[in-house]
This record gives structure tokens, C-alpha cells and sequence, in this order.
């Protein structure tokens, strides 16, 4: 390789806080790559622009959540129907939870999240909604009054502990669950602060309890007392209760 200039190839070169050797050093400098309007456009695909996408998304979300005062991230079913008794739980949990005193997140979807949402804004609490980028998202629903969207899930699920001081898990699927047990190993690997887990809907949540119990304990892939990582619950008040008593609210 020879330098812009003619000279012979470098044999070290230091960008930023990277060393370049021998057959990796690269011609020009960083500025000049930065200042030049031609050349190929793939850098905005690569790891090094997606770590500042992601800087972006914290910086973002950090941003728009750092004031919202106390609140409990409220997950559940984007496929609970309207009309439902679940849908209307969901509603009704949301109304109470702004009685106590919080604000309401949910994933700022349909259904579930919907419900949760449209409680708390009906009770005139802040409702809050962390969407995510799908090619199937129908986008953040109209009860939110606090949004934010994500292209990135691990931004998004900070997003949902850090600002949160409990969790209420309703009645859902396959992401409800990874918000679940993502929720459960931080308490029990203490990386946050331990909160209260409300598992909504006894008959719903039986299987993996008894599963969980069962088969991951009885085979001694957890411990007993991991079962009271959370609280089961089929009241609207109950599960308020839970959540206030061991946030101290």
C-alpha cells in the first residue's frame, strides 16, 4: 500500500483508540474518509454505525423517561382482544395503578398493552409506550401519551426495567414471556434492586408455575425460594397491593 502523498506503506497506524499493523492499516485518515462526499455507501451498515444507532437509543430513551417519577411496566398479549375480559382487566389495572400513584409502561402495542394504556390515560396518569420495530407492528396505540420506538429489543427491555419499579405480567405470548424471565434472572441474580413481580391470572399462569416447581426445581436447575421471586394474583386491587407494599408507595 503507498500513502496519498507517495510515501512508503505505514507500518502502524492509530485511529481513535484502535491500532492498525502491517496489512491492516488503512489509507487516509479519518477525516478525510469522514469529509469525503464520494465513495461507497456500506458503512452505514456496518457494527461500528450500529453501536452509534444504539448509543442513540439509550440516549433517547433515557432522555424521554428520566422524569416520569415512579412506575410499574404493565406486559401482556399484543392478540388479547377488545372487549375481552382480559382486555378489560387490563384497562381496569391501568386505572388503578395511576390511583396509586404510578405511571403505566407497557410494549405500546395493541391488545393487552392497549388495555393498560388506555386505564391509565382515562384516569389522567402519564401512559407510557416503548414500541418496537416489526415488519407486522401496527405501531404505538392511541392511548399513549409518552412514546418511544425501538429498532433494538435490549434497548427497548432497559427501557423497561430501569424506569420501573414493579412488573405485572398479564396473559401473553412468546414476548411476554422473554419480558418475564428477562424481569425474574435480574431479581434473582440481584442486578437490580429487588421489585415485585405480579404474575396475573392464576388459571394462565398455573402450567409454568407447576412446571417451573416441578421439573426446573425438582431437577435442581433453581432453587426453592426462586418461587418467591413473584406473586400470583386474579384481583385488580390485590395485584396494586403487591406492587405498592414493596415499592413503599
Amino acid at each position: 500500500m503507498v500513502s496519498p502523498e507517495g510515501e512508503p506503506p505505514l507500518e502502524e497506524q492509530r485511529l481513535g483508540p484502535v491500532l492498525r499493523r502491517h496489512d491492516q492499516v488503512q489509507p487516509g485518515t479519518t477525516d478525510q474518509r469522514l469529509l469525503d462526499t464520494e465513495g461507497p455507501s456500506e458503512w452505514v451498515h456496518t457494527d461500528p454505525w450500529r453501536v452509534m444507532r444504539i448509543q442513540a437509543e439509550f440516549v433517547e430513551g433515557f432522555g424521554a423517561l428520566a422524569e416520569l417519577g415512579p412506575a410499574v411496566s404493565v406486559f401482556g398479549s399484543a392478540r388479547t382482544p377488545r372487549g375481552s375480559k382480559e382486555y378489560d382487566t387490563g384497562v381496569r389495572l391501568g386505572r388503578a395503578l395511576v390511583d396509586a400513584g404510578f405511571a403505566v409502561i407497557t410494549g405500546g402495542g395493541p391488545g393487552a398493552m392497549e388495555a393498560a394504556n388506555k386505564g391509565a390515560s382515562e384516569a389522567g396518569g402519564v401512559s407510557v409506550g416503548l414500541g418496537i420495530e416489526l415488519p407486522f407492528e401496527q405501531g404505538i396505540n392511541e392511548y399513549v401519551n409518552l412514546g418511544v420506538d425501538f429498532r433494538y429489543f435490549f434497548v427497548r427491555k432497559t427501557c423497561f426495567v430501569k424506569y420501573a419499579r414493579g412488573f405485572v405480567v398479564l396473559p401473553g405470548g412468546l414476548g411476554t414471556l422473554d419480558e418475564l424471565f428477562e424481569a425474574l434472572t435480574l431479581v434473582q441474580t440481584r442486578k437490580v434492586t429487588r421489585f415485585p413481580i405480579v404474575l396475573f391470572g392464576t388459571s394462565y399462569w398455573a402450567g409454568l408455575v407447576d412446571w417451573l416447581r416441578n421439573t426446573l426445581i425438582a431437577e435442581g436447575k433453581a432453587s426453592a425460594h426462586d418461587l418467591e421471586l413473584f406473586h400470583l394474583s386474579d384481583d385488580v386491587e390485590e395485584a396494586v397491593t403487591l406492587v405498592t407494599k414493596e415499592t413503599g408507595l
